[in-house]
């Protein structure tokens, strides 16, 4: 299986970014679906999951309220919308997919930069 991340890029604080994921090689729809980021120095912390069957979401408390995650079982994709963006989000952002096997899968990261 193979994860594909898109949507990183530098936005001023404040901004939006849309984070896009998408899965190839394996059953999409039967994984839970997460995003994860790694800010420098510091080790990888989970950001927000959406269930396989998309009613099971959770967020880090210091992204609730202005990070949205939403998945697309047709087109094998997962999203995350992030709203208001501070320097503090600045990180590295992976995708990672789940399954309750416990089989799981890692996208190469993309940047996202929010000059303080």
């Amino acid at each position: 299986g193979q994860l594909v991340e898109s949507g990183g890029g530098l936005v001023q604080p404040g901004g939006s970014l849309k984070l896009s994921c998408v899965g190839s090689g394996f059953t999409f729809s039967t994984y839970a679906m997460s995003w994860y980021r790694q800010r420098p120095g510091q080790v990888r912390e989970l950001v927000a999951a959406i269930g396989s069957l998309g009613d099971t979401i959770d967020y880090a408390t210091s992204v609730k309220g202005r990070f949205t995650i939403s998945r697309d079982d047709d087109t094998n994709t997962v999203y995350l919308q992030m709203n208001s963006l501070k320097p503090e989000d600045t990180a590295v952002y992976y995708c990672n997919a789940r399954h309750y096997s416990l089989r799981e899968y890692w996208g190469q990261g993309t940047q996202v930069t929010i000059p303080s």
